[in-house]
């Protein structure tokens, strides 16, 4: 142990244990103990006034021995100052503050004034576990000039003595003859009451004003004083900390003048941290009194009662010290001690005590946090069933008999003089029986409930914590705000009312404890109410929604006419449409023939036959999703969907591999997802949705267009009229949704370039196995690929009339982000770069579609006529980038861009 620990009979110094061999070894044996102290929590709450609070640590230690073997610092040092008495009973017990002393000359009246300047003791059976030192104040006795030493005893080795012992040697005054018996204290022995209390002696406490009353009057009886009044320190909800009155002043017939000048002097020494001893109180004007029925104040003595971290707890004060020998006895500097070492083991037990009632406290907040947690977690029909139940997990723990919930209304706006209006409040009540308890929603009238402290609160911000309302049966009241996550605006306030004690129905002030329980609440309770507002708006957005979603299928879906029509109309071969052929061209088709040629595509394929598919669903879901298209687009538009859409179909009939290799399920996904693939595509690009910030990009993060051409297509399938997948079983309905998905996303060009290389090493081997699913993915996003670009491999007429629709699309984006962006665009969307366009069409093909058809007709030899006309073209573009160059291009192989 530390020599400033602050236990009684700290430890000696080897040289002055270390009387005889003997000795030694036994000290020795004796120190090498190791029992594992107590750990308490560290925690600042702390109410000296709870009655009910009591320490039960019976049953962890059943008497003086075991908390001798839990406090093995204590006993090493207690043992070794015993050991070292009995080895040598002659060994020098001079306490070391007179050893000390030879510069000092012996302490003198002038130098130890009636107001004391304690001095610090070095005897380790006397000292205090730190420096102390008396508040300076002015002298109320005038010292004597000259010391006599006369009044100092002669210096011998005496045995041990208790620190309760009033009988010391080398006290500053002539102690009179006090009979052992009579002192709590005997001679050479430990305090029976410090033993008593750190020993069994807790298992008999009662509450802390008991424990301190039982250390007040030890103190008392100790240096004979009339009479004495302890205070502890309470912790103030702003952080200040005051004294609050335990015992009050034993001695009778006190003024009330007088009590407040002795609370003055405790209350310095909380300020302070130091002793205070008064010789000759009456020295002060303030402390003479008229009334010959008052009592007189002759000395004062007080001294702080600190933790082992030197923070004051609480203060004592004792005063006019009983008359013996001496005229005018006052409190000496070996009183002083005395007192202060008492009190030191006091604090030590009060700030155990403080330490187990929060622990314990917190147990049960963490208890109430987690009850809390799982209340807000379950699903509830109202939020008033919700903060219903959160409010009743922590009655219990607080032993509030009501607790009440108001909820502000919207218009209210909190000022100073305006009135606040609850639009509702939830009222808790709390019986109790015994060690159970039952909480009751009470259905109260708003008007039948006091809002005062709720309004106060409101006004306040902040926690209001009142020990008695203006109401009788209002005995104790707090009320917390509980705020808006975000906004930090009061939406509610939580009030607890009427504490009552454990042990009897009285009423008592909430604690800072309560208040924390009351400030978790608050926190969850504006949990709740967000998440209720929350909930109330998901519901009016998934009802805004819904409605939107039904107005869009009115509008989106064919008429009844048009299905009509197209299903009671023949459909053409597919030969006489010329779908089958590469070099198909919808361009001059009229838009009827568009819808049969879609149909007939899915005839020609047995989909309709192996799907069930009913067939006015399918003449429905064509028309739908042609209307689906925005017509003004110049090149993402119907058109381009068909044309993918045959470019698919030509590739499936051309190649009797490619029918084996995929499913009958897989061949339906490519079909739906190639008409769909561009469906209500803006003209923009992805980046360009981007930037802009357009709800597309905030909703899908990336691949926004791909995503929303997805959505809108299942928006579509599952349609009413149009769910033409609704005989798949629910299995095959998620294959196949899965599969659509991977094939729109697919169409995105970061994801070809991104896969493209695995895809040509694959074309590059002489066998693949096509039962892989890894594979026939990959392969199903490069058709679409190659059914998005086939543009390229039309026909040359058909070629320039594409690039230049592509072209004005690109152009107007580019003039978009230059107004919008205020920067240049790149080189494919600039149109200052017009004249460049063979060149780009010369880079797009060498960069992007020629490799892509040259490994799909490498692995499928019948698609050979798409990396063909793939040639031509790029020839075609290569020569009127050169006549360009030359300044030769004829007008009629010249392009024109409308703006």
């Amino acid at each position: 142990m530390e020599p400033d620990s602050g236990a009684p009979g700290a430890s000696l110094p080897a040289s002055e244990v270390a009387g005889s061999e003997g000795s030694f070894r036994r000290t020795e044996a004796i120190q090498s103990l190791s029992v594992q102290g107590a750990g308490w929590l560290s925690s600042p709450l702390w109410s000296p006034r709870s009655k009910a609070r009591k320490v039960r640590l019976g049953g962890e230690i059943s008497n003086d021995g075991a908390w001798l073997d839990d406090h093995s610092d204590f006993t090493s040092a207690y043992f070794s100052r015993r050991a070292s008495v009995i080895s040598d009973p002659q060994a020098d017990m001079t306490p070391r503050f007179l050893k000390s002393m030879g510069n000092l000359d012996i302490i003198s009246h002038k130098d130890r004034c009636d107001c004391q300047v304690s001095h610090d003791l070095h005897d380790p059976l006397m000292m205090a576990p730190h420096h102390r030192t008396s508040v300076p104040v002015t002298p109320i006795l005038s010292a004597p000039d000259k010391t006599d030493c006369s009044l100092w005893p002669p210096v011998s080795p005496c045995p041990p003595i208790c620190l309760c012992s009033n009988k010391l040697p080398f006290a500053p005054y002539i102690q009179p003859t006090v009979d052992l018996k009579s002192v709590s204290c005997g001679l050479g022995e430990g305090c029976p009451w410090m033993i008593g209390l750190l020993g069994g002696g807790l298992r008999w406490m009662g509450s802390v004003a008991e424990l301190c009353q039982g250390a007040l009057n030890h103190a008392e009886e100790l240096l004979a004083a009339e009479g004495g009044a302890l205070s502890l320190v309470r912790k103030a909800y702003s952080g200040e900390s005051d004294l609050e009155e335990v015992i009050s002043l034993t001695a009778n017939g006190c003024s009330q003048t007088h009590q407040k000048i002795l609370q003055g002097v405790m209350e310095l020494v909380l300020a302070t941290g130091l002793p205070i001893n008064l010789r000759d109180a009456q020295k002060d004007p303030r402390f003479k009194e008229d009334s010959k029925r008052c009592l007189k104040i002759r000395t004062v003595l007080s001294v702080p009662i600190k933790n082992h971290r030197r923070e004051v707890l609480g203060v004592v004060v004792m005063i006019n010290k009983r008359k013996g020998c001496d005229c005018h006895p006052a409190f000496t500097f070996m009183d002083e001690k005395v007192l202060s070492n008492h009190m030191d083991v006091l604090g030590m037990v009060l700030e155990n005590i403080q330490l187990y009632e929060s622990s314990r406290q917190e147990a049960k907040r963490s208890q109430a946090l987690i009850e809390m947690a799982q209340v807000l977690s379950r699903e509830h029909h109202s939020f008033e069933v919700l903060l219903s139940k959160m409010a009743a997990t922590i009655m219990p723990f607080t032993h509030a008999q009501y607790c009440t919930i108001f909820i502000p209304s919207d218009q209210t706006s909190v000022t100073k003089d305006d009135q606040i209006i609850f639009s509702c409040v939830i009222h808790l009540e709390c019986e109790e029986f015994g060690s159970t308890c039952q909480i009751y929603r009470r259905e109260h009238d708003i008007s039948a409930i006091d809002p005062s402290h709720a309004c106060e609160t409101v006004r306040a911000t902040k926690t209001v914590n009142m020990a008695k309302s203006a109401v009788e049966s209002e005995r104790s009241i707090v009320c917390c705000p509980v705020r808006n996550e975000r906004s930090e605006n009061v939406i509610a306030v939580c009030q607890l009312m009427n504490k009552r004690t454990r042990d009897s129905n009285e009423l008592e002030p909430f604690n800072r404890y309560d208040e924390r329980l009351l400030e978790d609440l608050a926190v969850y309770c504006g949990l709740a109410l967000q998440y209720a507002q929350a909930v109330q708006i998901t519901e009016v957005r998934r009802a805004s929604i819904e409605v939107t979603e039904e107005i869009l299928a009115y509008h989106l879906t064919a008429a009844q006419e048009d299905i009509k029509a197209l299903q009671e109309t023949t459909i053409p071969s597919a030969e006489s449409l010329n779908i089958l052929d590469f070099h198909f061209s919808d361009f001059g088709l009229p838009e009827d023939a568009t819808t049969q040629a879609t149909v007939r595509m899915f005839l020609d394929l047995n989909l309709v036959q192996d799907f069930n598919i009913d067939y006015k669903s399918l003449c429905q879901w064509v028309l739908t999703v042609r209307r689906g298209y925005r017509s003004h687009i110049p090149y993402h538009n119907w058109s381009h969907a068909l044309s993918t859409a045959q470019s698919m179909f030509a590739m499936l009939m051309a190649t009797d591999q490619l029918q084996k290799i995929f499913s009958r399920l897989e061949i339906l996904a490519l079909m739906i997802a190639t008409l769909n693939h561009d469906i209500d595509h803006r003209g923009v690009s992805n980046s360009y949705i981007e930037r802009s910030q357009q709800p597309l990009a905030q909703l899908y993060g990336h691949s926004s267009l791909e995503n929303h051409h997805y959505n809108l297509c299942i928006f579509i399938l599952n349609n009413t009229g149009s769910q033409i997948l609704s005989n798949l079983s629910d299995e095959d309905h998620r294959a196949v949704l899965h599969m659509i998905k991977r094939a729109i996303l697919a169409t995105n060009l970061n994801i070809y370039m991104q896969r493209r290389g695995e895809f040509f090493s694959l074309a590059e081997k002489s066998r693949v196995n096509w039962r892989s699913e890894k594979q026939r993915d990959l392969l199903r996003s490069m058709l679409m690929t190659a059914s998005d670009l086939s543009a390229i491999t039309k026909p040359w007429p058909e070629q320039k009339r594409i690039a230049n629709l592509v072209a004005m699309e690109f152009f107007a984006q580019g003039d978009k982000e230059r107004e919008e962006f205020k920067t240049k665009p790149i080189d494919v969307m600039d149109r200052e770069n017009s004249t460049r366009l063979p060149y780009m069409q010369v880079e797009y093909i060498d960069e992007i579609c020629f490799p892509l058809y040259k490994a799909v007709s490498k692995l499928f030899d019948s698609c050979s006529p798409l990396v063909n006309a793939c040639k031509k073209n790029r020839k075609n573009w290569l020569h009127l980038a050169e006549g360009t160059r030359e300044g030769k291009l004829e007008d009629n192989c010249s392009l024109h861009f409308e703006t």
